[in-house]
């Protein structure tokens, strides 16, 4: 399985796959990259199915072909993390967009994971509704000795604040707690950071509630019939477990000192 950071950093995959394992006998490997990267796995057969989150780019690879059908499994959302300082000042802002726009204006750091995962999409959905000015960079990223190329947009005349460092969710937390910086932030992984280390953090939410900030995962059998080598049967059996009322209950009630880091899909139609 290819599967997106945050379903590794917060934690959820330990509590899943030992029961999935437990219920049916089946090993799940696991690789943990951005979301474009791990669509890309897909696309290319590499894995058996992908459990990610960006929603249209799901849709879209199930239409052409590449898998068999997109279940809807959990979902929580992004939060726009700060310094307690908040320079910008948006401590307590809704409006996700107006929340960048302050953050340009003021110049203040502003770290982006910069590496086609799913948070970055978003990351770069909010920046072209702010209106500003954009540039478009395209850069290289190495993970574990592959590389590839991506393009993204960031504010123009940014550099001096804006940093794109080309990591997983966890290490880009970590990074810009150190900084003291601004990021973008599922939320799972934010409270397995924050409450779920010795270490914890300083950064703290700052801008959260906007529909915009909506974070959907589906998982995706690979299409047999586009790759014949794949393991489709076991693959239809995961995902059927995930949202089950098994798999279902466990991600209900996986939780952090009662913090709840994602919310099933079971009774979500749309």
């Amino acid at each position: 399985m290819s599967t997106t950071t945050s379903t590794q950093a917060s934690g959820l995959l330990d509590i899943l796959l030992p029961a999935f394992e437990k219920d049916t006998g089946i090993r799940v490997k696991v690789f943990a990259k951005g979301t474009g990267a791990a669509i890309r796995d897909g696309m290319d057969g590499n894995v058996d199915v992908i459990f990610v989150h960006a929603r249209a780019r799901e849709e879209k690879f199930v239409a052409e072909g590449y898998g068999t059908k997109r279940y809807a499994v959990m979902h929580n959302d992004f939060v726009i993390l700060g310094p307690p300082n908040d320079p910008a000042g948006i401590r307590g802002q809704k409006d996700a967009v107006a929340a960048l726009n302050s953050i340009a204006r003021a110049g203040a750091l502003f770290v982006s994971r910069g590496d086609d995962s799913g948070t970055h999409t978003k990351e770069q959905v909010l920046w072209k509704k702010t209106g500003l000015a954009l540039d478009i960079k395209t850069s290289t990223i190495v993970k574990k000795g592959q590389k590839s190329t991506i393009s993204f947009v960031h504010p123009k005349g940014s550099e001096k604040w804006y940093l794109s460092i080309g990591q997983g969710m966890g290490k880009t937390i970590t990074f810009a707690d150190e900084k003291r910086t601004y990021t973008l932030a599922d939320r799972g992984t934010y409270i397995k950071y924050k409450y779920g280390r010795d270490a914890g953090l300083d950064l703290e939410i700052l801008c959260e509630g906007d529909a915009l900030l909506n974070n959907p995962y589906g998982v995706i059998p690979i299409n047999p019939k586009r790759h014949p080598h794949v393991q489709h049967e076991l693959a239809e059996q995961f995902a059927k477990w995930l949202v089950s009322a098994k798999g279902q209950s466990l991600i209900l009630n996986y939780r952090l000192l009662g913090k709840q880091l994602f919310c099933p899909d079971i009774f979500r139609q749309d």
